[in-house]
């Protein structure tokens, strides 16, 4: 069996999981409501407080499934009760970041001749505890991480200097520049 296909999934108190015939998982707790549509090869079960992942066979791309979508379901849970944060540093100089409109709006002054804003999606947040820190918060984690690589990506850290946006933790890795005729 899948390793992290057969693991089951805990519902804590609060969260309500509902699943319709055509395998679409609705799953509604205190931050949000999230839904996922399961392929039909996968069969989801929910006895208690617990979600099971079964699947028919051993094909490959049904292993390759069970563990995704065991995953993605997890990921949910997690989601509508604690939520996802991704955290970006600024480096350089004069680079600043402001949250507005109660995180619904985010200015960037990254070193262009305008300032760069951003409108969040919905069920999306943003904080900036300094200037230089950016922390995208929501309950969907693949809208969270791809929200911050977006933001990553109006300037990528370059390895001369290391200016730019990065992942908090992110290691750039730097190069050593010219070295002048001798």
């Amino acid at each position: 069996m899948s390793r992290i296909g057969r693991l089951p999934i805990q519902v804590p108190a609060g969260v309500t999981v509902t699943i319709d015939a055509d395998n679409l998982v609705t799953v509604k707790g205190p931050k949000a409501t999230l839904s996922q549509k399961v392929n039909p090869v996968i069969t989801v079960k929910q006895e208690g407080n617990v979600l099971t992942l079964t699947r028919p066979d051993d094909n490959k791309q049904t292993k390759a499934y069970h563990g995704l979508y065991r995953a993605l379901l997890h990921n949910m849970v997690v989601g509508v009760t604690d939520g996802f944060a991704k955290t970006l540093e600024m480096v350089g100089t004069g680079y600043k970041a402001k949250a507005n409109n109660n995180g619904k709006q985010l200015d960037i002054n990254i070193g262009f001749s305008h300032p760069v804003i951003l409108q969040a999606p919905e069920g999306i947040t943003f904080e900036t505890p300094n200037d230089t820190t950016i922390v995208v918060k929501g309950a969907d984690r693949q809208q969270v991480g791809n929200l911050a690589a977006d933001i990553r990506a109006i300037r990528k850290p370059e390895p001369y200097l290391g200016k730019g946006i990065k992942y908090q933790g992110e290691h750039i890795r730097r190069k050593e520049g010219k070295t002048g005729k001798k």
